[in-house]
């Protein structure tokens, strides 16, 4: 059984979800299914569901052990559906759509991922979420990025050395090649919101 103390906390997630939140009440239309990729604690699960109540949120997390934290963040919340484990290299590998996830999504949310993981993630994000979107739903990444032309600020670039140092296979990612994965998905960026912090909002979707 899950209570308040299964709950972990991000710092981050906490300074960031209302902006993000305030972007996606702009965006979204006032109803619909939405998918959360690597909801983490769980504290934008159940941020952005009260925030939203005409939208069904439903978590998911590549690691088995967020579920406990998650389902205590979104407890009583309830349009927010039971977590879910969903490892999206796995997942790739298996089918062309997301085991246990519901055809068609309305919206799918990714936040901080694509520069902690391999770039093979970006490939399997941007594949799946385009299998799992209604025609007109949309993709919504949220994190730091690095743009072609654009300098990158101080803290970005320390934090992209530590992450790299960390990891040699993570790092902030660049816009462009971004784009391109999902340009090969059939994607393509809608909007680029910058945000609190040197992160950037991005909205993809099918080209109209």
């Amino acid at each position: 059984m899950n209570n308040a103390d299964d709950r972990r906390h991000s710092p981050a997630a906490e300074r960031n979800q209302g902006p993000i939140l305030a972007v996606l009440q702009r965006v979204l239309p006032i109803n619909g299914i939405a998918l959360e990729i690597a909801a983490g604690t769980g504290q934008h699960a159940a941020h952005f569901a009260a925030g939203l109540p005409g939208w069904h949120w439903l978590p998911t997390d590549g690691d088995v052990d967020a579920s406990n934290s998650i389902t205590a963040w979104c407890s009583g919340i309830p349009n927010v559906l039971p977590a879910l484990h969903l490892n999206l290299l796995t997942a790739a590998e298996d089918a062309p759509v997301w085991p246990g996830v519901p055809v068609p999504l309305d919206a799918i949310f990714c936040a901080n991922l694509l520069h902690i993981a391999p770039w093979a993630i970006c490939a399997a994000l941007m594949q799946g979420g385009a299998q799992h979107l209604a025609a007109t739903g949309l993709l919504i990444t949220y994190g730091p990025y690095a743009e072609d032309g654009v300098p990158t600020a101080p803290g970005n670039v320390a934090f992209d050395a530590d992450l790299r140092q960390r990891n040699p296979a993570w790092g902030l990612r660049r816009l462009t090649d971004v784009a391109q994965q999902a340009a090969a998905a059939g994607l393509a960026l809608q909007e680029r919101v910058p945000m609190p912090a040197n992160n950037l909002l991005l909205v993809w979707a099918r080209p109209r």
